[in-house]
């Protein structure tokens, strides 16, 4: 059940601790609002001098409250902090904020001052918002401890910066979005974002969940959180750059970049990943609406993609399928049954194919937008609507808004008509997603939509993204999760080649028949226990092929003989492997591997593979381990999957098979978090099977 919260966000008591009549102080600001409800339950302010502070009577210090205090939110000079968290532990607190900076964020001495008061805040029971944090609100139980106001609403709000908090809070005011809660996550010493995000799950009041995140603690305890939420857990991230790659030693780690590693995260765990403040308040319009998640517009999701995108005029309509498909929707024609359909309600001259165009029919017979949104929603074939165009400018010119033709009076009232009969058949119909675009997203017509709960946007790439959000992703939906880590296995004592090769192989990883040998005399003795053609690797380097240590299709042991002086005399390596040559016969190459992330743990890459592997970066990632399926999936999703069904004459190869090998592979590098990097490259697929080629592990 995760930990309990409740003396955090529903306390029976609040102290503030550092209350000051001071505007400057954060003490001021945070007692101004703890006082906007002080009938819901008592209120104390202390500030060391006494007095009084806002009007009211300070006590000097906790004890001097006199009565337990289940809440205390401490803002005062860093030399202060400690003894101010053990009086308020020592006055019965269960809950504390810490707004006082100084301590990780200011190196090593503050971080140890940090971990010792987290320690002893766990060891008496209670829980510590911070340090180095703004505060918290809650809107549904009256709890307002930060300096800022946040509109009542069905948002969670977790955030590690307070400026981009209050900007999402501006930014969702004109959608009608408002907060159930806001948390300032500060430091995370005690309470950490997983914490909130598992509290947030299971509060009642909360739609949806907003997180700005610069430090994830344990990314990939958060990934589970939020794919176990059962609610829209919405992420903005900053440091997703390629920093962490620079020092990589293998394919896998030089192809893994921190921003692949969190995307991977939010795909799996079904996290809706955005880039600005503006793309998260869109992307919240579309999951959290006024309406909330049982409303007809917002909140409605779909598992499919397939749009119509509907309009009243040509430019719109094909700037719009545009925007649908960048956002990963498709708009494919309508089927013919549904374009019959359309006929029905549209005129001559009215497009039916996908997009949908009025071509002028607004201005005639404006109920004629809600004919058409009901039909395109009751169609089999459609996942969704995105309506676009001039649509609320009728209304916008009666209302004084400006646009619509001169007297639109009766063209003002039909549209109005027309806003509330969609609102109506949103309603009846079975649930589908609705997201329009207008020129006049004010408009009363608008208005009618949006109050509804159906998402209104200005901006065209706004209404896609939002459509976006609301419907399924690419690929099987039971492919989704994040699978947890196995036990952790004896380390690997051999990180050698045929180390490695004996891992993988003891966990049905199939390789060709090899054998290590550091002489001519060891490398007749291998030859003679397979027959050819042969392979020859010069071992203990990291890119045998770039530096001329592998030998292809030596027929005989006549031609591994030389092929091993040669190499011999140019490399010295001091150990070669002797392998059976594998049928590359109608085979693709391909690379798995798995990184070891400092906050996701491991994560898997798959791609195509061989010695371009880098120049391609044909490429996809998850979290390790990675369940057959969900690796099929990921590898049907590369830009080259179409080689796999056989392209030019060629024979489709064993995907499945390759599948189960990824499944083995990631499994083995997620027990072992001694290895840094793990890579099999290539992983020969033919329509027969899978067989590894080459593997590499690097350790920590």
């Amino acid at each position: 059940m995760g930990r309990d919260l409740t003396a955090l966000f529903d306390p029976r008591s609040v102290a503030v601790v550092g209350a000051s009549d001071d505007p400057a102080k954060y003490g001021h600001a945070v007692a101004a609002q703890a006082l906007r409800a002080p009938d819901r339950r008592p209120v104390h302010l202390v500030n060391r001098r006494g007095g009084t502070v806002l009007g009211r009577t300070a006590a000097p210090s906790l004890t001097a409250v006199g009565e337990p205090v289940d809440l205390v939110v401490i803002s005062v000079p860093g030399a202060g902090f400690e003894a101010a968290v053990d009086e308020a532990l020592a006055c019965g607190a269960k809950a504390l904020v810490a707004i006082t900076a100084g301590f990780a964020e200011a190196g090593p001495a503050g971080l140890a001052r940090q971990r010792a008061v987290a320690a002893r805040v766990r060891a008496a029971g209670a829980v510590l918002v911070g340090p180095n944090c703004l505060g918290i609100a809650d809107n549904t139980t009256e709890l307002y401890l930060a300096s800022d106001r946040f509109a009542p609403g069905g948002i969670a709000l977790l955030s590690q910066s307070g400026n981009l908090a209050l900007e999402l809070q501006l930014r969702a005011e004109p959608h009608g979005l408002g907060f159930s809660r806001f948390v300032s996550l500060g430091n995370q010493a005690d309470v950490t974002l997983v914490d909130l995000v598992e509290d947030c799950a299971r509060h009642e009041a909360t739609s949806a969940i907003a997180v700005y995140a610069e430090d994830f603690g344990d990314g990939r305890a958060f990934a589970a959180a939020a794919a176990a939420a059962g609610k829209p857990v919405v992420l903005l991230t900053a440091g997703r750059g390629t920093a962490s790659a620079r020092s990589a030693q293998s394919h896998t780690g030089a192809l893994t970049t921190s921003a692949d590693v969190v995307a991977a995260a939010c795909r799996d765990a079904g996290v809706e990943l955005v880039r600005t403040p503006r793309e998260m308040t869109v992307v919240l319009a579309g999951l959290a609406g006024p309406a909330g998640p049982t409303g007809p517009g917002a909140g409605v999701r779909t598992r499919g993609r397939r749009t119509a995108v509907f309009t009243d005029g040509g430019g719109h309509g094909a700037i719009a399928a545009d925007a649908a498909e960048d956002a990963g929707l498709q708009v494919p024609e309508l089927g013919g049954p549904t374009q019959d359909r359309l006929r029905t309600v549209l005129w001559e001259q009215s497009s039916v194919a996908n997009p949908v165009d009025l071509a002028g029919m607004g201005e005639q017979r404006p109920l004629s937008y809600a004919d058409t949104v009901g039909a395109l929603l009751d169609a089999d074939e459609v996942d969704a609507v995105l309506m676009t165009g001039y649509f609320g400018g009728y209304a916008a010119s009666e209302g004084g808004l400006g646009g619509g033709p001169a007297g639109g009076s009766v063209l003002a009232e039909g549209e109005t008509r027309a806003a509330k009969e969609i609102v109506a058949h949103l309603a009846s119909a079975a649930a589908k997603p609705l997201v329009v675009q207008s020129m006049y997203p004010g408009s009363p017509s608008c208005r009618v939509l949006a109050e509804a709960g159906v998402p209104v946007f200005a901006a065209t790439e706004d209404a896609a993204r939002a459509l976006a959000a609301m419907t399924g992703r690419p690929g099987p939906v039971d492919t989704a999760g994040v699978t947890p880590l196995p036990r952790p296995a004896p380390p690997l004592s051999d990180p050698g080649y045929h180390g490695v090769r004996a891992l993988l192989d003891a966990a049905g990883v199939p390789f060709p028949a090899a054998r290590e040998i550091t002489d001519e005399a060891g490398l007749l003795a291998a030859a003679a226990e397979f027959d050819g053609p042969y392979v020859l690797k010069a071992l203990h380097l990291l890119h045998k092929s770039d530096a001329g240590g592998v030998a292809l299709r030596l027929t005989d042991r006549d031609a591994l003989l030389a092929a091993y002086r040669e190499m011999h005399a140019r490399l010295g390596a001091p150990a070669y492997s002797v392998e059976a040559m594998a049928d590359l016969t109608d085979g693709i190459e391909l690379i798995v591997g798995v990184n070891q992330d400092p906050r996701f743990g491991p994560v898997a890459l798959v791609g195509l593979g061989g010695v371009l592997t880098e120049s391609l970066r044909d490429v996809a990632f998850a979290l390790a381990p990675v369940p057959a399926r969900r690796a099929e999936a990921l590898l049907r999703s590369l830009r080259s999957a179409a080689l796999l069904d056989g392209v030019r004459g060629r024979p489709a190869v064993d995907v499945a098979a390759a599948a189960a090998v990824v499944e083995r592979i990631t499994t083995v590098a997620a027990a072992h978090p001694e290895i840094a990097e793990l890579e099999v490259n290539p992983l020969l697929v033919r329509p027969d099977g899978a067989l590894a080629l080459d593997a590499r592990a690097v350790l920590r």
